[in-house]
């Protein structure tokens, strides 16, 4: 795939959406060097889908591996979503880190326990590459309706359901499940411009 990769703006090799399509495909008929490219080129983002969803470190490392295991074996069900790669990638980082967020449970630890916790601040790169993304999807965020942003918002950043969300904004299920759909299909097109 040489010629097919940019440089952005921190410096970083960028892979087109095409030859990440060509990967999930190859991976799908159990390619394992596709696998490990696919990873090389896509885990620092999906890092931080993770991270930004379970708020720590050791947590999000680990569903991160979970994450890949889930894409090898689910890649043949990119081909029938109507996703950009990179959109079916985070999809699958961020439900997989919703559903352990959901399953946490927080036991009553002993004050001494607090001792041994782990920072769990991203290191200055990871900063430096969220502060760009997130910037740009909060521009996207922002040409959307308040009440459709806030949607987003509540489903994909703070792990709400559908059904919380349908009751807070005093709306039908189906009528939420249409906003976030067509939400993320805008957000989709901003952030591909």
């Amino acid at each position: 795939m040489p010629g097919s990769n940019t440089i952005d703006d921190c410096g970083r090799m960028q892979t087109a959406p095409q030859d990440i399509t060509k990967l999930i495909i190859r991976v799908s008929m159990k390619d394992r060097a596709a696998f490990d490219a696919l990873y090389r080129q896509t885990s620092a983002k999906l890092f931080g889908v993770c991270l930004r969803v379970l708020s720590n470190r050791p947590e999000a490392e680990e569903a991160l591996q979970e994450v890949y295991v889930k894409i090898w074996n689910k890649a043949d069900r990119f081909a029938i979503s109507d996703l950009s790669p990179i959109s079916w990638l985070v999809a699958v980082a961020r439900n997989h880190s919703i559903d352990r967020l959901r399953q946490r449970r927080r036991p009553t630890a002993d004050i001494d326990e607090a001792v041994d916790i782990a920072d769990t601040a991203p290191d200055p790169e990871s900063l430096v590459v969220a502060s760009g993304e997130v910037g740009q999807l909060n521009n996207c965020l922002q040409e959307l309706d308040d009440d459709r942003a806030a949607a987003v918002r509540g489903a994909y950043l703070a792990g709400d359901s559908y059904a919380e969300l349908a009751e807070r904004h005093g709306v039908p299920l189906n009528t939420m499940r249409t906003w976030l759909r067509r939400s993320l299909l805008k957000l989709r097109e901003c952030l591909e411009r």
